[in-house]
């Protein structure tokens, strides 16, 4: 069962349309990520679903329940901004309580809550902690706390790593998705990160300039995009400019940079197309088709990446394990018949 289903949301600012006939579906206990650009309206989309902003057309439901025209405390999200909002002036424990302050409990009942939750984001001996005094992933934790303790029926978190240092976000991000795990609670994350994005989303729903343009598991994306933007946004890919010129079961053949390319597409692609290459598309061969100049040499640990620029005059990224060729040298290149995606040329 779905416990958020959006259907064709669509809003504007003034003359600016923001989020374009979105619809999306997620399951009970999955967490989905919103991952696009800046501008893609991934945010106004998290704030559609909370509430803090009104659609101009489509519905929200939760659980079967239409919400769309109800206020953002009776949908019962819990919330996790940017920036943790959390009260410097207040302990920890008092910040987790603020949560609850519409849930009228009882003192009793109300420190009970406060020590379940903070125990649940392992801070259990932080209730009488002042927030200053703690760590960036720490202040993470007690603002996820804070969402938590009224129970709600969505947990929304909008770039919840953003603020932390890069040497604390990948232990901070696996925490986050441990707890996220063992609560089950059905949960959006926006984030422009890929990385981020794939180590904590069952599935990605991938936006651009307000339009939903594909949603999938991290794998799908990358091995089956289905547009050029998800081609070149996820993971790396170099563009080239080519034509199709036959096909078979295998794929479709594209002659792009001089040589033949074969390439996955839609059913029924012809005429010019934008071939998106993956940098492990192309190998180094002697004897290889193509010829270029190696333009820049980046390091990325296992293998290294080289850009080489084609006769034609278009670059193309290659990822290598070894290879002795610098800036400069001329180098020979083999398709490997893998990772190459074709769409039409007015896609790009």
């Amino acid at each position: 069962m779905s416990t958020v289903v959006l259907t064709g949301l669509a809003k504007r600012f003034g003359d600016t349309a923001v989020v374009h006939d979105v619809s999306l579906d997620v399951a009970q206990g999955e967490l989905v990520a919103l991952l696009g650009p800046s501008g893609s309206g991934k945010t106004t989309l998290l704030r559609l679903i909370a509430g803090f902003e009104v659609a101009d057309a489509g519905s929200i439901r939760f659980d079967g329940e239409d919400v769309t025209g109800r206020s953002a405390l009776e949908r019962r999200c819990g919330m996790v901004f940017q920036h943790y909002a959390l009260f410097p002036h207040m302990s920890v424990g008092d910040n987790v309580a603020y949560g609850l302050e519409r849930e009228r409990l009882d003192a009793g009942a109300l420190k009970t809550r406060v020590a379940e939750v903070l125990a649940m984001v392992d801070l259990a001996e932080y209730d009488a902690r002042a927030v200053t005094e703690l760590s960036g992933g720490q202040q993470q934790r007690v603002a996820l706390a804070r969402a938590l303790a009224p129970r709600p029926r969505v947990l929304l978190l909008d770039e919840p790593l953003s603020n932390l240092d890069p040497s604390l976000r990948e232990r901070t991000r696996r925490e986050l998705r441990d707890l996220v795990r063992r609560i089950g609670i059905t949960t959006l994350l926006v984030t422009h990160e890929q990385e981020e994005a794939f180590d904590l989303a069952d599935r990605v729903a991938v936006l651009y300039r307000g339009r939903l343009e594909q949603v999938g598991t991290p794998e799908a994306l990358y091995r089956a995009p289905a547009t050029a933007f998800v081609a070149g946004f996820v993971g790396s890919a170099s563009p080239l400019r080519g034509e199709v010129v036959g096909a078979s079961a295998a794929g479709v053949e594209i002659e792009a940079a001089g040589v033949r390319w074969l390439a996955s597409a839609a059913s029924g692609l012809t005429g010019r197309v934008t071939l998106q290459v993956r940098p492990e598309a192309v190998r180094l061969d002697p004897q290889g088709p193509l010829n270029g100049t190696v333009r820049a040499r980046r390091f990325a640990g296992a293998t290294t990446v080289l850009t080489v620029a084609l006769g034609s005059g278009e670059e193309i990224d290659v990822s290598v394990e070894t290879s002795e060729a610098v800036v400069g040298a001329e180098v020979r290149l083999r398709p490997t018949g893998r990772d190459t995606h074709a769409f039409p040329a007015n896609q790009a």
